[in-house]
């Protein structure tokens, strides 16, 4: 069976068990603060676990497209060592929301597997909850007593609270589950062991394809667990591994989900599959690396330093390096593998081939740049262990590392800093260390990333206290926002938050005019008002699909009516670039082409952001298009058309553009200035009609990364202050140069006198030099054998060195110091001949730091030439003395 009949067969059974089937959320979570990426089928339906969604849809299922870098057998450093683990894996999966329980789960799973699939019931295993005395559960006697109705007692097994009890975090629901293991070893193997004791023992052909959650408690703060009054169902089984079972492989790779691209890396490098250990290895990195990247870069995540991009950066380069080390590969590589991919699996995920060329781009580009990040890494690595040059010793001096270097041990400081600092991976730092006969400091190495993370831990360290019930409620939380910016309400909830450098509260309103921060518009801020106290609001936050106030302080009785007030003159200037942007991003797609995309957008009152795909810089006359478009549709004052709650279908019939890496519910919001000009899909505020923006200016534009531009805009008031400083600044100008008639050539006019001057300024000094050269000469007399000058000489520091490395050259046996000195500070300048360093082991710059002691300064350099600077003239000759005694 081949793996998209797999896929479907699982989707058309439970579509024939009446679930509704669902498309994947984006593998990259932009508003939940909690989680960068979907690491589980269960992430996008995570509000109505909680409560804090209706539920649309009793029983759901799909395939959804997740990623793991972290966690029990997700390390990123370990994948491709073994044959079955992924950074980027799809997950299958049914759900029930307060529908079926345990007993349909059950036997759906076993239908499924056994009489569907057509899998051995007798290499299955299933595993139930043996209980837990510290929370009070008792073994999972139900879900047992289903099981033994389909398969022998000897087949059932006990697990652990570790392997079978499934907790969303710290606090919230979570429940016992029950896995459906598989044995794929040989009958000989399999006399010799019974599969049952090999059961969650890590045996790479003893192996969990299926769990079955039973979600049917809450953890409070306290850790105390709950029963919910609605009994919920989440399932997951890894789709690589059931095309592993069901095609006979003993390794996902071997898979028709990834032969495909092992057989492309093999045409590229040259290298054979199975036929090297470490060949095997990178092989398998790379195939697995370039699906999450290229998932990730398709659902809007650029690979970048902070977040969720750095973690993407960290997977490419990963499998860069492993292809350079182990495949040979010194250029771009990966991205050859993308038509592959998108061959493969844009029929299921079409964003795949929809963003193709954006994503190759993004690749080569990321590729490039680390390889001569590789290529700086190793100069590094070699100034380090070249013991003879100077640059090394300076190194090892900073690392404190000459025992090390003695040893031929890499100090672990230069290698943690070589990671963190230059992207150089450890790994790699151990091979090239080893080739060359070295070893690596991997303790002080740890030691290094141990005070990362935990600067990083403390940096980030939250308390959280449990949610205070106020008000119980079935009603979800209502938004007013759209038409009004007050509101009395009543306090649902709250709790206390005690972060590194202060304590808040989080609130919860039974409704709010506060937009909370979504679609990369900032959240409202303002007040609420009770009993003549007025209460902070410093940002509004969306959480599990509850808008959280953030304030200062708690209302004295939470249980009294509060006036919610946003500030008004925010949300206006908010509200006028959030419009600005869906004017700016039609005009974009206007003048540079319709495969403008919007990346990403920041929506402040002081400003815009706009990121969007584009493979090169705009020039001055499309910005000034752009502008001139924008600002004609400002001056038509076009009235706001919206569209609240509307059918999806109908809004794509409008020709509403929704964003990629966007994850949309069956109804939508759709905002639109003109029919024929903008209309998009969004859920933030926006001006009653355009006329309000006023006026609009971009500011900048830049590169963010490969294919990705980004554009920053003022509006209204901002924009006119802008253009204000700018004639200001033009004014003084113009007064500067005398009030010209063209100020433009009034300037070039002052830069060519300005040019002349500075020829004619710079042949005087050549002049000045070759006069203050001549009398230098003059001044030369004879010490035991060596040529000896000592003067202060009116020129600068630059002119003192081109003194002395002039004189250097026509005397071999020169040694002079030279006093400069300006607004009351001085400097010394000293050279010696190369051969008096040598024969007379003279070093100018330990002499010029005993020379600078009579000026109240300090210098250096080296054994040949040095500088020394000083607050004190009139020490110059007594300078001049000290150096002189070395020769004398």
């Amino acid at each position: 069976m081949k793996s998209n009949e797999i896929r479907n067969t699982f989707l058309e059974f439970f579509k024939s068990k009446k679930h509704e089937i669902v498309a994947s959320a984006p593998m990259v979570i932009k508003d939940d603060p909690s989680l960068m990426f979907t690491n589980a089928g269960m992430n996008q339906f995570k509000d109505i676990f909680l409560g804090n969604a209706p539920v649309k849809h009793l029983r759901i299922a799909d395939t959804q497209k997740c990623l793991r870098v972290s966690g029990k057998h997700n390390d990123l450093e370990e994948v491709g060592h073994d044959t079955y683990h992924h950074t980027m894996f799809e997950m299958l999966g049914n759900w029930s929301f307060g529908d079926y329980f345990k007993k349909e789960a059950i036997q759906w799973g076993w239908e499924l597997l056994t009489k569907v699939y057509a899998i051995n019931p007798d290499t299955l295993y299933a595993t139930v909850f043996e209980g837990n005395r510290e929370d009070g559960i008792p073994e999972d006697s139900e879900a047992y007593n289903c099981w033994k109705e389909i398969i022998d007692e000897s087949r059932i097994l006990y697990g652990n609270k570790k392997d079978n009890f499934w907790e969303m975090g710290e606090t919230g629901p979570c429940g016992p589950c029950s896995e459906i293991h598989v044995d794929l070893r040989s009958e000989e193997d399999k006399k010799s062991k019974p599969g049952r004791e090999l059961v969650n023992k890590d045996h790479p052909e003893v192996i969990e394809i299926w769990n079955l959650v039973f979600i049917q408690y809450n953890r409070s703060a306290s850790g105390q667990l709950n029963s919910l009054p609605a009994k919920h169902i989440d399932t997951g089984m890894g789709f690589e591994r059931l095309c592993m079972v069901l095609q006979g492989k003993t390794s996902n790779y071997d898979t028709d989900v990834f032969q495909p691209l092992i057989k492309e890396l093999e045409s590229i490098s040259g290298k054979r599959y199975g036929k090297n250990k470490e060949t095997d290895i990178a092989i398998r990195v790379c195939a697995d690396h370039i699906r999450a990247v290229a998932f990730a870069i398709a659902d809007g995540q650029i690979p970048s330093n902070t977040g969720a991009g750095y973690v993407i950066r960290r997977i490419l380069r990963r499998a860069v390096r492993y292809g350079f080390t182990f495949l040979e590969l010194k250029e771009a590589f990966l991205f050859e593998l993308l038509p592959v991919l998108v061959k493969q699996m844009s029929y299921i995920f079409p964003e795949l081939e929809k963003q193709q060329e954006l994503i190759r781009k993004v690749i080569v580009e990321e590729e490039s740049s680390f390889l001569r990040t590789l290529e700086q890494g190793l100069k590094l690595f070699d100034q380090y262990t070249d013991v003879q040059s100077s640059k090394s010793r300076q190194l090892q001096k900073k690392y404190n590392a000459q025992e090390d270097v003695a040893q031929k041990i890499v100090n672990g400081i230069f290698a943690f800093e070589l990671f963190d600092t230059y992207g150089f991976p450890i790994d790699l730092t151990k091979l090239i260390a080893r080739e060359k006969g070295w070893d690596v400091d991997m303790q002080g190495f740890q030691e290094g990333m141990k005070q990362q993370r935990e600067r990083s831990r403390k940096a980030a360290e939250v308390e959280t206290g449990d949610w205070v019930i106020v008000r119980e409620t079935k009603e979800e939380p209502e938004f007013v926002g759209y038409d009004q910016l007050e509101s009395q309400s009543d306090i649902l909830r709250y709790r206390k938050v005690n972060a590194k450098k202060k304590s808040f509260y989080e609130i919860v309103l039974n409704k709010t005019p506060f937009y909370a921060e979504s679609g990369g518009q900032v959240g409202d801020k303002g007040y609420l008002e009770t009993a003549g106290k007025k209460i902070e609001v410093f940002d509004t936050v969306y959480q599990n699909r509850l808008i959280v106030h953030l304030c200062k302080d708690l209302p004295e009785n939470p249980k009294s009516k509060v006036t919610a007030k946003v500030d008004a003159n925010k949300r206006k200037q908010t509200a006028n670039n959030h419009s600005a942007t869906h004017l700016l991003h039609k005009a974009l797609k206007m003048v540079l082409g319709e495969h403008v995309e919007q990346k990403g957008s920041l929506v402040e009152p002081e400003r815009l952001r706009f990121d969007f795909s584009h493979f090169s810089k705009m020039t001055e006359e499309e910005i000034r298009k752009v502008e001139k478009i924008v600002n004609a549709r400002i001056r038509e004052n076009i009235r706001l058309q919206e569209h609240r709650e509307i059918p999806m279908s109908k809004a794509q019939e409008m020709g509403a553009v929704a964003l990629f890496g966007e994850k949309y519910g069956e109804s939508v919001r759709v905002i639109s200035f003109d029919p024929e000009y903008s209309v998009e899909l969004c859920g933030g505020t926006h001006v009653p009609a355009t006329g309000q923006i006023g006026f609009f200016k971009i500011t900048s534009e830049s590169a963010i990364a490969a294919g990705v531009r980004r554009i920053e805009a003022i509006t209204a008031e901002a924009a006119e202050d802008y253009i204000c400083n700018k004639l200001g600044i033009l004014d003084r100008a113009r007064e500067i140069l005398k009030n010209p008639k063209d100020i433009l050539q009034g300037a070039q006019k002052l830069l060519d006198e300005n040019t002349m001057l500075h020829k004619q300024l710079h042949h005087l000094k050549k002049e000045q030099l070759k006069s203050i050269k001549s009398e230098l000469k003059q001044q030369m007399r004879q010490i035991n054998g060596i040529n000896f000058i000592a003067a202060s000489v009116d020129t600068d520091m630059n002119g003192a060195r081109d003194l002395a490395f002039s004189l250097a050259k026509e005397n071999k046996q020169l040694f002079m110091i030279l006093g400069t000195t300006d607004a009351g500070k001085c400097n010394l300048t000293l050279i010696i001949a190369e051969d008096l360093v040598k024969n007379k082991n003279l070093n100018a710059g330990q002499i010029i730091r005993e020379a600078a002691r009579e000026i109240q300064g300090g210098g250096g350099g080296q054994a040949h030439f040095a500088t020394a600077g000083g607050g004190n003239p009139a020490g110059l000759e007594n300078a001049f003395t000290v150096a002189k005694s070395f020769i004398s």
